[in-house]
């Protein structure tokens, strides 16, 4: 290797280097939200389970835009403007994200048995805090969030109760 190609390469690898030290760092925020259910887990998920289900929690609108409801890969638009793609699911849970989303938004609900006649019904946020302007702002953000979400855990609950 040449001199020359040597500098052209040392220059463009402080090029990389310099490019990535001044690349925001990601501020992860998460929103772990959890209630008792009086149900079996196997009852109670069969009730809330279906990934359009969110639109009933929100009291919205929720439609499978692409791919097979519940199966990893599908699309749910929820109020006809927010898209979110099934990243994972299992026997008593599921995982998506916003895949356009500024703040790299994920969310997952799970079920666990407690005992034979409750569960622990649980729904939990990730999301990059740092486009957000201001300490501030991801405060109020994350208090927001965990408001909504709180609301939406209580309905969930009283869908998984209901006879």
């Amino acid at each position: 290797m040449s001199i020359r190609n040597i500098a052209v390469l040392a220059a463009g690898v402080g090029a990389a280097l310099s490019l990535a030290s001044t690349a925001q760092a990601a501020d992860f925020v998460t929103v772990a939200l959890e209630t008792t259910v009086d149900r079996p887990a196997d009852v109670a998920w069969s009730k809330i389970s279906g990934y359009c289900d969110i639109g009933a929690w929100l009291k919205t609108t929720c439609v499978i835009t692409s791919g097979k409801d519940n199966e990893v890969g599908a699309v749910r638009r929820i109020a006809g403007r927010i898209d979110e793609l099934l990243v994972a699911r299992t026997a008593w849970s599921y995982s998506y994200s916003q895949p356009k989303s500024p703040i790299d938004y994920h969310g997952t609900v799970e079920i666990r048995p407690v005992d034979k006649g409750h569960s622990k019904l649980l729904y939990t946020l990730v999301y990059d805090a740092e486009p957000l302007a201001t300490p501030e702002a991801k405060a109020a953000d994350k208090e927001r969030r965990a408001k909504q979400f709180t609301g939406v855990l209580a309905t969930m609950k009283g869908i998984a109760e209901a006879k």
